[in-house]
């Protein structure tokens, strides 16, 4: 039995060995496996700007010649509404409205073609308090499968709700090859990069995904999450500052892409796309060792 033939209120402790200790976890099918694609899952604290982060980044993948899905993870659905510029029906959505029989479903009806081609899923999520964001990721990579959406995909982007990193939402770690996390040079946004550092580690136990990097993000400076980095074996890949053309592009719903010229924004630009390029060229696999809450009291901030 498998998480894609069980209720969406059920969550079984895996046959294989548990992720960490007193793990619950959903254990996806083996056989949706996304095949050639480069997989990335973006993490990070909510709020933090993962989606402007994600949809930029498809972009300047795409411009690099490559075939992009992006996939939203977050019951709110606005993971892609800049590059299509509207919020698309959910997976969820669309498979309730045949009752849950796949084989009805057409492509056009849960995919989106958004900005230079990035393709657009939003998988959606369970009614709040009830099911399991597992089982939602886990039907949408089968959808995409089955529809034969995968084989000619070049990279596939998810971009997860905040920081939670519960067996269901951190399912996607399950089908990636990178883990990247966004985070601010705040105490709160490192805070939650260590446990997401925590959740990545226990997953690589049993599954290929590591630690791409950090993508510093909405500030100025860098020094936090510098000093973190370093002291448990990270790697800061882009630094994205706080500026109101970004603000101003979610607005208009927008890619960064798409927004008038200035001198400060090809100059972002330039770091998505440089980004983009790393990516796709491989980066070594980052094994950092999380902190204690009370370590991180005691290293950030001033002297």
């Amino acid at each position: 039995m498998n998480v894609t033939n069980v209720p969406m209120t059920e969550i079984r402790r895996a046959g294989r060995p548990p992720d960490g200790e007193g793990s619950m976890q959903v254990q996806l099918d083996p056989n949706q496996k996304i095949g050639t694609a480069k997989v990335f899952a973006v993490y990070g604290k909510g709020g933090i700007g993962k989606s402007t982060t994600s949809s930029n980044l498809s972009v300047a993948f795409s411009k690099l010649g490559k075939r992009v899905i992006q996939i939203g993870c977050d019951p709110k659905h606005d993971s892609t509404f800049t590059l299509t510029k509207k919020l698309v029906p959910t997976v969820i959505d669309v498979l309730e409205s045949v009752d849950f029989h796949p084989e009805e479903l057409r492509t056009e009806d849960f995919v989106f073609e958004g900005y230079n081609g990035v393709m657009c899923v939003e998988a959606g999520g369970p009614p709040a308090g009830t099911g399991c964001g597992g089982y939602v990721v886990g039907q949408t990579v089968k959808l995409l499968k089955e529809h034969h959406l995968l084989e000619d995909t070049d990279v596939v982007i998810f971009d997860v709700l905040g920081d939670v990193v519960c067996g269901g939402f951190a399912a996607p770690l399950q089908h990636a090859d990178r883990a990247l996390i966004v985070t601010a040079n705040d105490f709160d946004s490192i805070f939650a990069m260590n446990r997401i550092v925590q959740a990545i580690k226990a997953k690589a136990k049993n599954y290929n995904v590591r630690l791409g990097g950090v993508i510093a993000n909405r500030s100025k400076d860098t020094d936090q999450i510098d000093k973190f980095n370093d002291r448990v074996g990270l790697k800061r890949m882009a630094h994205f500052p706080d500026l109101d053309v970004i603000r101003r592009s979610r607005l208009k719903k927008s890619t960064l892409f798409e927004m008038e010229y200035s001198p400060e924004l090809e100059a972002v630009q330039n770091e998505y796309l440089r980004l983009a390029a790393a990516l796709w060229a491989g980066t070594d696999p980052l094994a950092p060792d999380a902190l204690k809450d009370r370590e991180i009291f005691d290293l950030l901030g001033f002297d």
